[in-house]
């Protein structure tokens, strides 16, 4: 027993040792939410391009430590507690390796196990990658709001052959697109600018130039959504402001007003020429300020402006192709529209006189040929056109003038005309007024006629309904006197002959008695008998030897006195 006390005493006092030392110092927690990046402070060095540490290699180890309890040697690690990567809902995670391959030259989008920009985005959640190898940056997914689609544009491998749509792999514009949506894209991977698609609309307004009016943000239920799409038109229109800054620029000396904003509320030509914005722009109007207008001579010479208004679709099926050809729709217009309806307008209007813009039948016909020849045109660009609408009509005073002179005389004339119609009318209207109070009077009188006619032919009804209901309550009297009559009469007549017959039966009755007995005394003493009282008990007694009254007390009769027995006999 001593021998064996001396050899587990050291073993416990080993075991606590071990004990204090692992819970005591080797022991630490990882908390949610957190992760532990170990750096070992044994092993071998690491080669000069290599950051984190493999197994068995001094430095950053690459794998992290989740939540939980570990346990390890404070001599040959050191622990550090670093919080997780948090992504929240709408944005996503560009990941930057420091750590891997080199990428091929000309390549800075990089795959896993390469140094670089990761290809795709983290999502929202929760990420645990070693922070001294992988950098992640968060930005806002995109989102693409309703009435618009996303146009994507791959920004790394190698170039898409001219006048083609990019393949996956390829840098260019993509022929699919994004419907309206929330989409996780890696932005150094792929550019997606928002378009409008649907009805969109050009207007010209003459001497003053013109301005394109595009769709408003259409606000959905969810707040978080509607900021992302906010960002996103945001982030479009400071690409167009961009556009026209830079057409203002080249066109020098031409003054272009670019304060139409697309979300602008009013911004300066000289600022937007200098890239100078509002830091918070409000997105309520849509509307993009031009400085062309339709102008041309007619054919008797005289200078023509039109104000007009375009209304113009983009087909999501060709917004891809319209994107990589025109670019976005400031340049559409800019570049295609434009100049197909300054042209077409200036042609198709050369043919017509002045007067034509006028006159309602030639300005009518212009306008139709006018859409039509901008609808076939532009469909071959992919450009829906639905209507060419002449609002209003510049037309030089020299001939205006005279024209509207004669249009005024015209109508002084048919207004004169319409005002001598007028009296005739008002007089026939006072004639016809004059009957109507004249009828209005006949027929009170004929009413108050028909009235008292309708009362004395009502009060002669009710005089006759009265008499008559006398004589017919008189005849019902009399007719029920005569039944109250022939009733006590009949009833006097039965009642008789009731009477007769009961007592003549009854009469027959005692004779048949009578002759039953065949004695008058015989009858008259069973009369008597029938007549008796009921109650009456009759007791014969047979008398022996002694005296009567003797013989009654023998026969239980003694308790009544002579008296009290006459009375029952009685």
């Amino acid at each position: 027993m001593k021998k064996f006390s001396v050899i587990l005493m050291p073993l416990l006092v080993v075991g606590l040792a071990w004990f204090i030392w692992e819970w005591g110092f080797c022991r630490f927690y990882v908390n949610p939410d957190e992760m532990a990046v170990v750096r070992a402070n044994k092993g071998e060095a690491l080669p000069p391009d290599q950051i984190l540490a493999k197994e068995g290699q001094q430095g950053i180890r690459e794998e992290v430590l989740g939540e939980g309890r570990y346990f390890l040697n404070p001599y040959y690690y050191r622990v550090e507690i670093k919080p997780v990567t948090i992504i929240p809902p709408g944005k996503v995670g560009i990941v930057t390796a420091k750590v891997g391959a080199n990428l091929p030259e000309g390549e800075f989008i990089a795959e896993r196990g390469q140094k670089g920009i990761w290809r795709g985005a983290l999502g929202p959640g929760k990420y645990r990658l070693n922070p001294y190898g992988y950098q992640i940056d968060i930005v806002d997914a995109i989102s693409v709001p309703i009435g618009y689609v996303g146009v994507m544009t791959g920004l790394s491998g190698e170039q898409a052959p001219e006048g083609r749509f990019a393949a996956p792999n390829q840098k260019g514009v993509r022929k699919a697109i994004l419907q309206p949506g929330l989409y996780y894209v890696n932005p150094k991977e792929m550019k997606v600018d928002v378009v409008e698609i649907g009805l969109n609309q050009v207007s010209l307004l003459g001497k003053s130039g013109g301005e394109v009016i595009m769709k408003r943000q259409i606000q959905s239920q969810n707040k978080a959504m509607d900021v992302l799409q906010a960002a996103a038109l945001e982030e479009q229109k400071e690409q167009r402001l961009g556009y026209l800054a830079d057409r203002a620029r080249e066109e020098g000396s031409r003054k272009r007003d670019v304060s139409g904003d697309w979300g602008l509320d009013e911004v300066a030509p000289a600022a937007a020429r200098a890239g100078v914005y509002p830091a918070q722009p409000s997105i309520s109007e849509a509307v993009l300020s031009l400085g062309q207008l339709v102008e041309f001579p007619s054919r008797d010479g005289f200078n023509i402006s039109l104000d007009m208004t375009v209304e113009f679709e983009l087909v999501p099926g060709n917004i891809a192709w319209i994107f990589q050809s025109y670019g976005d729709l400031p340049a559409v217009v800019d570049k295609i529209l434009m100049p197909q309806i300054l042209s077409v307008s200036r042609l198709k209007g050369s043919a017509y006189r002045a007067k034509d813009f006028i006159v309602g039948e030639g300005r009518e016909k212009f306008q139709n040929e006018l859409t039509d020849a901008l609808a076939k045109i532009l469909a071959e660009k992919n450009i829906v056109i639905h209507n060419a609408l002449i609002s209003h009509v510049n037309v030089p005073m020299q001939i205006l003038d005279p024209i509207q002179q004669a249009s005024i005389a015209v109508e002084q004339d048919l207004t004169n005309k319409e005002k001598q119609n007028t009296a005739k009318r008002q007089s026939e209207l006072n004639i016809q007024l004059s009957l109507i109070d004249q009828n209005r009077g006949v027929v009170a009188q004929e009413t108050e006629r028909i009235k008292a006619q309708i009362n004395a032919d009502k009060e002669k009804t009710v005089a006759e309904i009265q008499a008559e209901a006398a004589r017919t309550v008189a005849e019902i009297g009399k007719s029920t006197a005569d039944v109250l009559a022939e009733k006590t009469r009949t009833l006097g007549e039965a009642q008789a002959k009731i009477t007769t017959l009961v007592e003549g039966e009854k009469a027959k009755g005692l004779e048949l008695k009578a002759r039953a007995f065949n004695d008058p005394t015989s009858y008259a003493l069973w009369q008597f008998a029938d007549n008796l009282n009921k109650d009456l008990k009759i007791n014969i007694l047979h008398a022996g030897p002694g005296t009567f009254w003797t013989d009654l007390d023998k026969a239980t009769l003694g308790d009544l006195a002579p008296g009290a027995l006459l009375q029952k006999q009685q």
